[in-house]
């Protein structure tokens, strides 16, 4: 006698994805957003209401992880373990030094990378998750503060907690209300208000977080110099003010930045001549071999110091719509000159 076997999904028919089905997809979608957007403001609601007692752990939650001289800790499994994973990483990116500790590997032995001066911080909807219960008499007994963020205050974690977080919701948005979808959002929109909470008490800068993103576009933008990126030395075209034109057309040609300065005795700029003005000046002029460079530059060009932000320059160039700038030090000295170019390798634009 054969045993019939059981279909798997893959075995099922493909249904024609109609119009009748793109539409009930889209009201599907809008309901999913407003459920979980109602959410949130309940969420919000409730961080205002002074009977929920909500804001006032708030404030002591971002009190304790603002005091931690160790690290904060973020646990959970399932979902709520991706949620953990995702608050852990914004906190550390925004300045609150944290990890990730999966529950079922502390229970084997990822215990020992919990010390006395953390905050662990175990997120659960339900606050009877077993392999967060597990491990919390531990991290208690080792002297770390437990905070815990669930749906029930009434919960197991949340009565083990020196603060609890309450993140309940009234359905999640699935149709079957099964799957954590308005559990997890509001889990995670609240690690957020902690860490922008925590961001602006600890003064957290735009700086600060480039330091910590120096791979990332933002980091560039804002670590990188004008001193990075500038061409210094033998590099820097520049030229007397008493040579002629011929000769300082033979300086932009050997140092390729279709430009030179034009400075004075003392390394100073005072003009600046660019094959836009030779293009311009060719229209009028026929014979160049009685100008100097000083009857046809742009005198008291604009400079930027070499400490400035590398963007900084970048703006520069788009107010006055040029595509070289010269770079003095404080004395007024030229030091360098750059080149739009330079700044697209460098990768800041």
């Amino acid at each position: 006698m054969s045993v019939p076997q059981q279909k798997s999904v893959s075995d099922a028919v493909t249904v024609p994805f109609t119009a009748e089905r793109a539409a009930r997809a889209l009201l599907l979608a809008r309901e999913t957003l407003q459920i979980e957007a109602d959410a949130l403001l309940t969420l919000k609601a409730r961080l205002s209401d002074p009977v929920s007692n909500s804001a006032a752990c708030f404030a002591k939650a971002v009190g304790l992880l603002l005091d931690c001289t160790g690290r904060v800790v973020v646990s959970g499994i399932g979902k709520s373990g991706h949620i953990a994973r995702k608050i852990a990483a914004t906190l550390a990116s925004t300045g609150t030094p944290s990890l990730f500790v999966h529950p079922a590997e502390a229970a084997h032995g990822d215990l020992g990378m919990i010390g006395p001066q953390d905050v662990f911080v175990a997120i659960s909807n339900s606050g009877e998750t077993a392999e967060l219960m597990a491990i919390v008499p531990s991290i208690k007994r080792m002297g770390a503060i437990l905070v815990t963020m669930t749906g029930n205050d009434d919960s197991s974690l949340a009565r083990l907690a020196s603060v609890h977080l309450n993140v309940a919701v009234d359905k999640e948005a699935c149709p079957l209300n099964l799957a954590p979808t308005t559990s997890t959002t509001a889990a995670l929109a609240l690690g957020d208000a902690l860490a922008v909470a925590l961001l602006d008490a600890r003064g957290f800068r735009a700086e600060d977080f480039a330091r910590s993103h120096p791979g990332g576009a933002l980091g560039r933008r804002l670590l990188t110099h004008v001193r990075d990126v500038m061409r210094s030395g033998g590099e820097i075209p520049a030229v007397l003010a008493t040579v002629s034109l011929s000769q300082a057309l033979a300086e932009m040609t050997r140092k390729g930045m279709a430009m030179t300065a034009i400075v004075d005795e003392s390394f100073r700029p005072i003009g600046v001549f660019t094959d836009g003005d030779l293009r311009r000046l060719i229209e009028h002029v026929q014979d160049f071999t009685r100008l100097t460079v000083a009857d046809v530059m742009h005198p008291d060009p604009r400079t930027i110091a070499p400490d400035q932000l590398a963007v900084d320059a970048v703006q520069v160039m788009e107010e006055l719509r040029i595509n070289q700038l010269l770079v003095a030090d404080a004395s007024g000295m030229l030091v360098g000159a750059l080149h739009i170019h330079d700044l697209t390798r460098a990768k800041v634009i």
